[in-house]
């Protein structure tokens, strides 16, 4: 029973992990806040509190995110024009 209940503790405890994406923009549509990559991964830039001014297509990017174990991507802590 304790094992259990340790298992279901750690699967409930999982932490969110920061990890980061270097990019460039292939489009960014500032309307729905979504950028999409030259890897063609799209980012939703809801919870980002400053986006850099003038982004657009071209724009190198480095993309700090936040990850919840196999759950995902959490949010976007940061967006940087390199």
């Amino acid at each position: 029973m304790r094992g259990l209940f340790l298992a279901a503790t750690l699967l409930v405890a999982t932490p969110a992990l920061a990890d980061e994406v270097t990019g460039t923009i292939l489009a960014y549509d500032r309307v729905d806040g979504l950028i999409v990559l030259d890897d063609k991964t799209v980012w939703s830039l809801e919870f980002v509190t400053e986006v850099p001014e003038g982004l657009m297509s071209g724009d190198e990017v480095h993309i700090v995110y936040e990850t919840a174990g196999e759950d995902g991507i959490t949010k976007i802590s940061a967006i940087h024009r390199k």
